[in-house]
């Protein structure tokens, strides 16, 4: 076989292909359906971008245009509780600009449409749903042939970032869940009656949690104890964890995360980077981001936001859609008044070029 017919070879030409087009790239978008849950995929495009109103935003895309061309590496971004594409669409867009293309599925009974399924039983469906996109996409006739799959980045917001800590290789159990907020309830409020709408929804969590304290694991029900997420090691920490090998990077935004084994998390092998929030009140840090960057030493952190809260790593929200979502937090919902969105748009860049740094070629 010729040499410049060798796959690999063909491989890293259409990803330089790709790389020469992003830095003058509009921003395309368009609809997919992965076996039935919804993605929005938005990508570099040569067509020209104009303002389109999805309901409070206006974001400028060129629906439906054509990709650049060249084989790409895909990024799936999964959203937070209750979350959607657009409110992700302002790091969707700048992963674009940089060359990648980016599949946004809409979590099945955990979005702004439906939220029976919030929570943990969204939480077990979350990565198996990336997997589920990430065939679809190699199966499609118009998106196979212009993606690279050997190597797929994931990013996560909120909830979305137990998405891509279990695709990383992360263990949770809801044992860790009950007894994490039997001992940190007030302090992680948000997070511990997250759908407490009332003191008796309240108080009825209170007493779940309560009700596994001081009691051996050996007597507590066998669904408390099930692990949910990465691949449990057949050897020591030779096993990879990861349940889809071809995840080779994820970035998290404000990840929940206390949720987790620390032994699973040292076992993470790729690399992960972390945005945190100092101010974050709903996933508070110490819980959370703080907690996953001190078990896992593949985990960095990009940013420390001073001044923001949870939500002020996303799109700068309408003020109606702010308080809409606010008004389902405990606590620490709002944007945090004098943030700098300048911070984000850098942490943006940063998550950017770490994807860049470990799922491109080196020029």
């Amino acid at each position: 076989m010729l040499a410049s017919t060798h796959p690999l070879r063909l491989a890293l030409l259409g990803l330089l292909c790709a790389l020469a087009s992003a830095a003058s790239a509009q921003v395309g978008m368009r609809d997919f359906q992965a076996q039935g849950i919804p993605v929005t995929m938005v990508y570099p495009t040569s067509e020209t971008a104009t303002p389109q109103t999805r309901g409070p935003f206006t974001i400028e895309v060129a629906t439906d245009a054509t990709p650049t061309e060249g084989r790409h590496r895909l990024i799936v971004i999964s959203h937070g509780t209750g979350g959607s594409a657009i409110a992700d669409h302002a790091l969707a867009a700048r992963l674009a600009r940089e060359g990648f293309v980016v599949a946004q599925p809409l979590h099945t009974g955990d979005n702004h449409l439906d939220q029976r399924l919030s929570g943990p039983a969204s939480f077990e469906k979350r990565p198996g749903e990336v997997t589920q996109v990430i065939d679809a996409l190699a199966q499609d006739p118009f998106w196979s042939g212009r993606l690279a799959l050997d190597k797929v980045g994931v990013h996560g917001m909120s909830a979305g970032g137990l998405t891509g800590i279990a695709l990383a290789g992360g263990q949770w159990r809801l044992l860790n869940l009950v007894r994490h907020c039997d001992a940190h309830a007030q302090d992680d409020e948000s997070f511990c009656f997250l759908g407490a709408k009332d003191g008796q929804a309240r108080a009825a969590l209170e007493a779940r949690y309560a009700k596994a304290r001081h009691v051996p694991e050996a007597f507590l029900p066998a669904d408390l104890k099930v692990l949910h997420g990465g691949r449990s090691p057949s050897t020591a920490q030779a096993a990879d964890p990861r349940p889809d090998a071809r995840v080779a990077s994820v970035s998290l935004a404000v990840p929940l995360a206390a949720i987790f084994s620390p032994e699973s998390l040292a076992r993470i092998r790729i690399p992960v980077g972390v945005v945190s929030a100092q101010r974050d009140e709903v996933l508070v840090p110490r819980f959370h981001s703080d907690y996953l960057l001190r078990h896992c030493t593949a985990c960095t952190r990009l940013a420390d936001l001073p001044g923001a809260g949870h939500f002020d790593v996303l799109w700068p929200w309408p003020e109606p859609v702010a308080r809409q979502v606010a008004a389902q937090q405990v606590r620490g919902g709002l944007p945090v008044p004098g943030f700098d969105g300048r911070l984000r748009d850098a942490a943006h860049d940063r998550i950017a070029a770490f994807h860049r740094q470990h799922l491109l070629p080196s020029p």
